[in-house]
C-alpha cells in the first residue's frame, strides 16, 4: 500500500473480501468482523457449530494477506509448552535448542479453546495480551500482527472449561458464525461436485494475495486517518457505562470495551471508505464488542432474556449524536 488513506485501505479491503469470498461462501458479515479484528490488532472469539468453515476462514485470510497461520486443537491434556514451545537438549552440540511452538506465527486458530484447562488457556491469553512468551526465563517476542482466532462450540459443554469473564475480556470481538443462507448453501453444495470446492480453490492458484509481505502494518497505519468526533466518543463511553447499571446485568463492560469500540468503529469506517466514524458504525458493532463482556443476573436468564436484547434496550435509550 503506497498511500495511508481510508480510500486506499478500502480498495485493498474490498479486494481482500472478494478473494476470501471465493472460499468462504455466504459469510460476508463474518469476513468483515475478522478483517476489523486484524486491522485493530485485536483478537476474535468465534462461536459456531462444527462445519461452518471457521478453520477455513483463518487459512484463507492468511493466504489473502500473505502471512503465516497455524492451528492448535485444544484438548484436556494440552500443556502450555505445547503452545509456546520448549528447549530440547541436543546431544550432538551439547546445548539446549528451542523448538518453537505453534504460537510463533501471525494468525493462530485456537480451535475449541474451552476444551483445555485454565493453565493452558492462560498461556495463550498471556501471549495475546503481551505478544511475547517466556520459555525457561527467556522472553521472546511474537509477530507484531499476531492475531488469535479462538473458537468455541456453543452446543457441547461436557468436558469443557468455560473461559472466565476476565479472560473473555481480552478478546476484542465475539464473532457469531451461523449456518449459510439456503442459496449460499446450494452454491456451496454445487461447488463440491467440481473443481471449485472451497478446499480446492484455496489449494490452487485461484486465490490472489492482496497484500505483500509487511504491508499489513501499513494497512493498520491507515486507520490513523479516520477521525472520531468528541460527541461520538462520549456516546461510546455512555453505552459502556450504561451496561454497568442496567438492572438485568450482573457484570458490565469495563474500560477495555470502550477502547475496543473506538478501534473497531474506525476500522468499520475504513472498510466503508470513510475517513470519519458514524453512529451506525458503533451500533452495528455494539453486540460483537459487548456480548461476551456482559453477564446477566440468573433470574433474568431464567426468564429467557438475552444479552443482545439488553443491548438493544440500552441503545434505544441513549441519544444518538448528530
Amino acid at each position: 500500500m503506497s498511500e495511508h488513506t481510508p480510500n486506499a485501505l478500502q480498495d485493498k479491503l474490498t479486494q481482500a473480501k472478494q478473494e476470501v469470498a471465493k472460499v468462504i461462501i455466504g459469510q460476508e458479515a463474518v469476513i468483515d468482523k475478522a478483517l476489523i479484528a486484524i486491522l485493530t490488532g485485536g483478537h476474535a472469539l468465534i462461536e459456531g457449530v462444527p462445519g461452518v468453515a471457521k478453520t477455513l476462514l483463518v487459512r484463507t485470510l492468511a493466504s489473502v494477506l500473505s502471512v503465516e497461520s497455524n492451528r492448535i486443537q485444544f484438548t484436556p491434556d494440552l500443556m502450555p509448552a505445547d503452545i509456546t514451545g520448549t528447549n530440547i537438549f541436543n546431544m550432538k552440540t551439547q546445548e539446549f535448542t528451542l523448538v518453537k511452538g505453534p504460537v510463533f506465527t501471525t494468525f493462530l486458530l485456537a480451535d475449541e479453546i474451552n476444551r483445555a484447562p485454565a493453565k493452558t488457556q492462560s498461556a495463550l491469553l498471556q501471549a495475546m495480551q503481551e505478544r511475547c512468551i517466556t520459555v525457561d526465563r527467556e522472553q521472546m517476542h511474537l509477530d507484531p500482527s499476531f492475531t488469535v482466532f479462538a473458537t468455541q462450540n456453543p452446543i457441547e459443554h461436557e468436558g469443557t472449561y468455560a473461559l472466565p469473564q476476565a479472560q473473555q475480556d481480552r478478546f476484542m470481538l465475539k464473532i457469531l458464525m451461523d449456518y449459510p443462507e439456503q442459496e449460499d448453501e446450494l452454491t456451496l453444495a454445487k461447488s463440491m461436485l467440481g473443481e471449485a470446492s472451497p478446499e480446492k480453490v484455496l489449494a490452487g492458484d485461484v486465490i490472489q494475495p492482496v497484500l505483500g509481505p509487511g504491508e499489513l502494518a501499513q494497512a493498520k497505519a491507515a486507520l490513523e486517518a479516520v477521525t472520531i468526533s468528541e460527541d461520538l466518543v462520549r456516546y461510546m463511553v455512555e453505552i459502556v457505562r450504561r451496561t454497568r447499571s442496567h438492572e438485568s446485568v450482573l457484570v458490565g463492560a469495563g474500560p477495555r470495551a470502550t477502547q475496543a469500540m473506538l478501534l473497531t468503529s474506525r476500522a468499520a469506517a475504513a472498510l466503508n471508505g470513510r475517513d470519519y466514524v458514524s453512529p451506525d458504525d458503533v451500533k452495528q458493532l455494539a453486540s460483537a464488542v459487548l456480548n461476551h463482556r456482559l453477564m446477566l443476573r440468573p433470574e433474568y436468564e431464567i426468564e429467557g432474556l438475552t444479552i443482545d436484547e439488553v443491548l438493544q434496550q440500552l441503545l434505544s435509550t441513549i441519544p444518538v449524536p448528530r
